[in-house]
């Protein structure tokens, strides 16, 4: 395959991902495993291509007010040490890829089927929910090499504990501090980087201070979530039903 789509690709996901508030690895996973990077490479890559990109997420919202510094506290205080377990469990390439294809099933469910609860509609969260869900989001995202806000996120509005831009914040925060605590874990047991890593970051920035400066003030979220929601529903399918 041209890797002069992967870099156009790349760009696009980061795009996409920073508007609705995700650092985006779920989507950079998937494309270099279609591109036939090593899954060794591919976890630790796609974890820092996520702090620099759900860190420009992140502050673009913070700073419209949308963040709930509480229920991030309650989410994130279980997930960090479980995402640092995580990265020190190593999945077998097939059984990585499927897994993978499995998660992504996540986000594009919630784009397409759930919709953003109203002010009215908003409930209080429960402290040992919020612990629950960190510790199980925390512990895969870790083995996956994700952030774990595609899979936070469904649960905070199908719980009506967020709105749409609070979920932003909040999973932008949440993936920032998993991809740290994923990196740590794998770290213990050996890390290796794809050669061409600072490219991809420089291609991902552009792409997410973009999408999360037009996403978080200007852009269409229902347009955003539904054209992810497509890529990802292709990507999940050819990593559940085409790869080796």
């Amino acid at each position: 395959m041209h890797f002069e789509l992967f870099y156009l690709f790349l760009f696009i996901l980061a795009f996409l991902y920073a508007a609705v508030g995700h650092g985006g690895a779920s989507g950079y996973l998937a494309l270099m495993a279609l591109y036939g990077i090593a899954p060794q490479e591919m976890k630790p890559t796609a974890l820092v291509l996520n702090l620099f990109v759900s860190l420009t997420s992140f502050i673009q919202y913070y700073r419209g007010h949308y963040f709930k510094r509480n229920l991030f506290l309650m989410v994130a205080v279980a997930s960090v040490p479980m995402a640092f377990i995580g990265g020190m469990i190593t999945l077998e390439d097939h059984l990585y890829k499927r897994l993978l294809g499995l998660l992504l099933l996540f986000p594009i469910v919630r784009f397409f089927f759930f919709r953003s609860p109203t002010e009215d509609e908003l409930k209080p969260y429960n402290n040992l929910g919020a612990l629950a869900i960190g510790a199980v989001v925390g512990l895969l995202s870790g083995m996956i090499g994700i952030g774990g806000g595609i899979i936070l996120s469904p649960f905070l509005i199908l719980l009506k504990w967020t709105d749409q831009k609070q979920t932003a914040a909040i999973s932008a925060a949440f993936i920032f501090v998993n991809s740290l605590s994923g990196l740590g874990g794998m770290l213990t047991q050996g890390i290796s980087f794809n050669a061409h890593m600072w490219a991809y970051v420089a291609v991902a920035f552009i792409g997410g201070l973009l999408g999360a400066y037009l996403g978080s003030k200007k852009l269409n979220q229902d347009v955003l979530k539904y054209v992810l929601a497509t890529v990802l529903l292709v990507a999940a399918y050819k990593l559940l039903f085409t790869t080796a």
